[in-house]
């Protein structure tokens, strides 16, 4: 099962829930109902969440590029776009945010698996990036040396891939292995084998329905 916390900001209600069903038969855990500027702030100041989805079309005065905006300051959280809104004015306002992905509607199943997908992965990493450069005066190699792991763990997903191999990579112990691990992707190594391995079998069984 996914750990992640996905938030979708969207005033037609319907379209939230059909978003919310196909991203929890993934596993997601999703939060739906908001459907203002206002109400998604606060939610994301009080909550953990993984990820915001946002229409642009939002009840108030305030859209979802206000808030797209407001989570670019915030730089603690990815946001894709779903919207119908894709004039020209529209996109140089999106654009401005530096969304991390932007899904057109009507959209398929396919188009939100995916996207959410990659954004998340491509934020993990960016987070450990982050942790490499926390410091200016003491040089902290783990980030970069658990980057390795995981684009190894992804690249051999495919095998048998055992916490003993992983730990010989880093060149530390066992134990010292998993609990950085935990520190910065927030699971253990067994976890994300473990979701890793259900994500491409299911990439494969929708591949194969779209032959």
């Amino acid at each position: 099962m996914k750990s992640n916390k996905i938030l979708i900001v969207e005033d037609e209600l319907l379209i939230a829930k059909t978003i919310s069903i196909i991203l929890e038969n993934e596993g997601y855990e999703t939060i739906y109902g908001i459907t203002k500027y206002e109400d998604a702030v606060n939610y994301v100041l009080n909550n953990v969440v993984d990820l915001v989805l946002i229409d642009i079309q939002l009840k108030g005065i305030l859209d979802g590029v206000d808030l797209g905006n407001y989570l670019l300051k915030m730089n603690t959280i990815p946001f894709v776009y779903i919207t119908s809104n894709t004039d020209d004015i529209t996109i140089n306002r999106v654009k401005d945010t530096r969304p991390h992905g932007f899904i057109s509607k009507p959209f398929k199943s396919i188009d939100i698996l995916a996207t959410v997908e990659i954004v998340l992965n491509n934020f993990s990493h960016i987070k450990i990036d982050n942790f490499r450069h926390e410091t200016d005066t003491v040089y902290n190699e783990e980030p970069f040396i658990l980057k390795k792991v995981v684009e190894y763990i992804n690249e051999n997903i495919s095998r048998k891939i055992t916490i003993d191999e992983l730990a010989d990579l880093t060149k530390w112990s066992r134990n010292h292995f998993i609990l950085v691990f935990k520190k910065y992707i927030n699971q253990s190594p067994y976890n994300y084998i473990l979701i890793k391995r259900i994500e491409k079998a299911k990439a494969e069984i929708r591949a194969n329905d779209f032959i």
